[in-house]
């Protein structure tokens, strides 16, 4: 199985991951910080910056409360590269199998991006039972991926939908069953970021946990 129940089980309490690319050193601590007084306990780390690994290795190490999602893992090496920087699961935007297989023999919990039918049964050769739903919105949103879904609902399926998700539709995507967790980069966005609105992203971050979570209770 790729991904270990204890992570899955951390993903599904956290229920918002937010979508992170980081481009300068100074910004890592408040950006982190930032999230972590919002509400926001999970992060998925974007392997699009040559500061990704370094900023993996910082959180890590200073904050370990925050579940460490690495993103945009395209390779084997990058699987390799971080497990070793200290990632607590890695996410891949498809399925490439020889990413699947390295991170199989890595034993780093692995969340791959799924679009289609066939990509689900891919993804349930390597007994994945949590999938990122990418790009959700462009490719039809929570209708498309309900009747992706409905033949295989019977298996206890989770998706992290991402890619057009907001405050705006994040409610109507929390209250479906098969909903594990959302994934966003509006959460802390890199204009955000590199204007330094710290506040800004600590109040998104308190929204969306808080929808999130009347939704998963009340929904």
């Amino acid at each position: 199985m790729l991904m270990s129940q204890e992570i899955e089980a951390r993903i599904k309490e956290s229920g918002v991951i937010a979508v992170l690319v980081l481009e300068e050193f100074n910004h890592i601590r408040p950006t982190v910080e930032s999230l972590l007084s919002g509400g926001v306990k999970a992060v998925e780390l974007t392997l699009r910056t040559a500061l990704a690994l370094e900023a993996i290795e910082v959180i890590h190490t200073e904050y370990p409360q925050m579940l460490l999602g690495v993103g945009t893992i395209l390779t084997p090496q990058q699987v390799e590269d971080a497990k070793r920087a200290g990632a607590d699961f890695g996410v891949a935007p498809g399925l490439n199998r020889n990413v699947m297989d390295a991170a199989l023999k890595a034993k780093l919990p692995f969340a791959p991006g799924v679009a289609t039918p066939s990509d689900i049964e891919a993804a349930l050769e390597y007994g994945c039972n949590l999938l990122k739903f990418f790009p959700a919105e462009p490719l039809g949103g929570l209708s498309y991926l309900k009747s992706m879904y409905a033949p295989y609902a019977h298996l206890g399926l989770s998706f992290i939908p991402l890619g057009g998700i907001s405050q705006d539709n994040l409610s109507s995507y929390a209250k479906e069953a098969c909903i594990g967790g959302i994934g966003g980069s509006w959460i802390a966005s890199k204009d955000l970021i590199a204007n330094e609105q710290w506040d800004v992203i600590e109040n998104q971050a308190r929204q969306a946990v808080q929808v999130f979570s009347e939704e998963k209770r009340y929904g």
